[in-house]
C-alpha cells in the first residue's frame, strides 16, 4: 500500500536546500519513492491564523518501510542535514493511502 510524505516548509537564506535537491531525487528513487507533487504557495485560501509555508513537496513511497529505509540509509547521513539547514518552519507529515471511500459514503446515504 502506498505511503505519502507531505513536506511543507520555507526556504532558508542559503543554498543548502539547492544542494539537497540535487542529490535527493536519486536517494528517494533508490528506495522506490517518487515526487508526485511540487509547488510554491500562490496564496493562502483561509484565514486560520496559521502562517502558510511557501513550498510543498508530496512524495509517494511504496510502503512505510521504504520511507524509513530512506531515512535510515547510511548513504544519506550527510544528505538530511542539508534539508534541515536549508529550510525553516518545516512540517513533515506522513499518510497512508486511503482506500476508495465512495462505497462507504453510498452506504451512509441510505
Amino acid at each position: 500500500m502506498s505511503f505519502y510524505a507531505l513536506n511543507l516548509f520555507d526556504l532558508a537564506d542559503n543554498d543548502l536546500y539547492l544542494q539537497y535537491s540535487r542529490r535527493s531525487v536519486a536517494a528517494v528513487e533508490k528506495q522506490g519513492g517518487k515526487v508526485v507533487g511540487l509547488g510554491r504557495l500562490d496564496e493562502a485560501w483561509d484565514d486560520s491564523g496559521v502562517e502558510p509555508r511557501t513550498v510543498m513537496i508530496l512524495v509517494e513511497w511504496p510502503s512505510k518501510e521504504a520511507f524509513q529505509a530512506f531515512l535510515d540509509d547510511p548513504e544519506n547521513e550527510d544528505l538530511h542535514p542539508l534539508r534541515e539547514g536549508g529550510t525553516r518552519n518545516y512540517l513533515w507529515w506522513t499518510y497512508e493511502k486511503l482506500e476508495d471511500l465512495r462505497p462507504i459514503f453510498r452506504e451512509t446515504r441510505r
